[in-house]
């Protein structure tokens, strides 16, 4: 397992003021690795992401002195035709991820900045990435390539899109896996405010056809915790159905449904080896990231 790093990350709210999606996802990636490379962990480095170990055959003239330099060991510059993985990321576009407790960015647009720095950090890894935007049905499907430049015009998606409709998790991401023919990463980002059936239903059909997947589940703090301190009108973002209600008199009900109700997506992934993590989004993103890493690190291994 790759360890926490020790530099403070970006916050959320902090990548949130900066300029443009390219740069935000520049800057939350070039602030992991150097985090990744300061920690006590010495087996893995994404350094070496766009080279491979030196093999016999290999031309000598391909060797990264540096590299050498620092490790005493060979790596030659891995080239885009020899792409280890293909990987692609399906963000939750319904209306529900639009929320956003107060001094918090909603649930799509950190799902956004993830989904962005994961498709930098996996074209550093020079591994194909796709991109998918989903509520009831596939919104917008880019399959897996592994240009850089492919990434600019993932990220130009992202940008543009704004969360709509009611979520459809199990039908959508089973369109989705009927395109994915070769075996790959699924890197889903959601807050899973589905039937858990419909969700267990979308990680089987992946797992069926014998892809791996990672469950990035994105909650507000608010939505874990229900600390609101006055008198209240919940509405509904899909459909629009309203509740007055007072926060105190039903806080300790609803932090154990919560509670419940993300143990037993927790449990039904495991159970079909399915990496879950469960993130709120006033957490930095390092933490997804590692989960992303941890998982790549054992599928190449």
């Amino acid at each position: 397992m790759i360890s926490q790093t020790k530099q403070a990350p970006l916050l959320p709210e902090d990548v949130s003021k900066l300029a443009t999606l390219p740069l935000k996802a520049r800057l939350v990636v070039e602030g992991f690795i150097t985090g990744l490379h300061k920690s006590p962990y010495h087996g893995f480095s994404v350094e070496f992401a766009e080279h491979r170990q030196y093999m016999p055959g290999d031309e000598i003239r391909h060797i990264d002195w540096k590299i050498y330099g620092r490790t005493n060991r060979f790596y030659v510059k891995q080239y885009e035709e020899e792409t280890n993985l293909k990987a692609m990321i399906a963000l939750d576009a319904s209306a529900s991820m639009s929320y956003a407790s107060e001094g918090k960015i909603s649930k799509y647009e950190y799902g956004t900045y993830l989904a962005a720095a994961l498709t930098v950090l996996m074209m550093k890894q020079q591994d194909a990435v796709g991109m998918c935007l989903y509520d009831t049905g596939i919104k917008s499907f880019m399959p897996p390539r592994a240009k850089m430049s492919y990434a600019g015009e993932i990220l130009k998606k992202l940008s543009a899109y704004s969360p709509q409709n009611s979520t459809g998790s199990g039908e959508a991401l089973g369109m989705l896996a009927e395109r994915l023919h070769r075996r790959g990463l699924v890197a889903i980002i959601s807050d899973c405010l589905d039937s858990v059936d419909s969700i267990v239903e979308a990680v089987k059909h992946f797992r069926h056809r014998n892809h791996e997947v990672i469950l990035f589940h994105i909650l507000d703090p608010r939505e874990l915790d229900f600390d609101f301190d006055r008198d209240a009108v919940f509405v509904d973002s899909e459909s629009g159905e309203e509740l007055t209600t007072q926060p105190s008199q039903i806080k300790e009900a609803y932090a154990k449904h919560v509670s419940e109700f993300a143990d037993r997506i927790k449990r039904e992934c495991r159970q079909r080896n399915v990496d879950y993590m469960q993130i709120t989004t006033d957490q930095p993103f390092d933490k997804a990231l590692l989960g992303y890493l941890n998982k790549r690190q054992r599928i190449a291994g």
